[in-house]
């Protein structure tokens, strides 16, 4: 076995990464007041375990070996997903015309969506560990010693900058606040969608604004299982903080300020001497006054690097990052 491969063979199966991208500059000192600061952070989801991936892999081969000549190989519903991804695909490759601004268009929105929201729709609940029991099987397969071990997930987070007790809340309080607002989310847009019929009536052009609305509301009907399943998780204690020595080095490296840790709260202003390039005005009452941005884009690279991420996440970090920037009006 390579070295490579030792290492690989060591990483958790399941984890949860916590970026922190903002937080206040007073912490709250209140008795009674929770330790955890109302921050922005970007947390990569990694959930879905080998073994499930190899499992559900087998039963698609399966289902493809028994399933009638008139479905498509993989289902209808990744037909009609593929369909659709290829459809948008090709609206974006169009020289001009309605196409070419309907998809500049949608991938402007895409961008405008909350980060917490796409992050969300990566999680699948069907790949993740089964919650059924607690102990996991999947997790007994993983085990080096083939023993029954509690099903366990990392939540890694930097240590210099959030505590164990701290990303915990911070984590509980992102599930809480989600939950409600993509089920009304869902519910919104669902309810939009049978307005938009009038559109139907102009020749040609498809009814753009009918199939926005049930994107959006499937969206947020991703994010809102996601988030029943984490809080599941956290019900059940499955998700345990772990520090990690990686994010410490790269929050040391990429701070756009001297950033001293929990224990040693900021309480006043600190100097700027340098900051993220300016851009559009904030759209929340929170401001560069009394947070701070604990990174600058140039981390990004290294944490894709050091955790190995799929190449998926660099736009998803970048986003996030420059949301936080907005959000909290840094570098203007």
């Amino acid at each position: 076995m390579s070295i490579a491969s030792a290492v690989a063979s060591l990483r958790p199966r399941t984890r949860i990464i916590a970026v922190p991208l903002s937080r206040p500059r007073r912490l709250p000192t209140t008795p009674g007041v929770s330790s955890a600061p109302s921050g922005l952070t970007y947390y990569q989801f990694q959930l879905a375990s080998r073994e499930t991936k190899r499992k559900m892999r087998e039963a698609e081969e399966e289902a493809d070996k028994n399933r009638p000549s008139w479905i498509p190989k993989g289902g209808l519903a990744r037909w009609a997903q593929n369909k659709a991804a290829e459809t948008w695909a090709s609206f974006g490759k169009a020289q001009g015309g309605w196409k070419r601004r309907t998809y500049d268009f949608g991938e402007r929105m895409a961008d405008r969506m909350e980060f917490e929201e796409l992050a969300l729709k990566s999680i699948d609940p069907s790949l993740g560990p089964s919650l059924s029991h607690p102990a996991s099987s999947e997790m007994e397969s993983e085990s080096s010693e083939g023993k029954n071990v509690r099903l366990r997930i990392p939540l890694y987070y930097p240590k210099n900058i959030l505590s164990g007790e701290t990303v915990m809340s911070e984590l509980r309080q992102y599930v809480d606040h989600r939950i409600p607002a993509h089920r009304k989310g869902f519910y919104m847009w669902l309810a939009i969608a049978p307005l938009t019929a009038p559109f139907m009536i102009i020749p040609i052009i498809p009814n753009l604004p009918f199939f926005f609305c049930i994107w959006r509301s499937w969206s947020h009907y991703r994010a809102f299982r996601s988030s029943q399943y984490l809080q599941s998780l956290l019900d059940r204690k499955i998700i345990v903080p772990e520090s990690s020595q990686e994010l410490d080095a790269i929050y040391t490296r990429h701070a756009p300020n001297p950033s001293p840790s929990l224990s040693d709260p900021i309480t006043s202003p600190p100097p700027s001497d340098h900051s993220l390039s300016s851009g559009s005005s904030p759209k929340s009452s929170t401001n560069s006054e009394n947070h701070e941005l604990l990174l600058i884009p140039t981390a990004i690279p290294e944490i894709l690097e050091k955790f190995e991420l799929e190449p998926g996440a660099t736009g998803d970090l970048y986003r996030a990052l420059e949301q936080a920037r907005v959000r909290t009006g840094a570098g203007e």
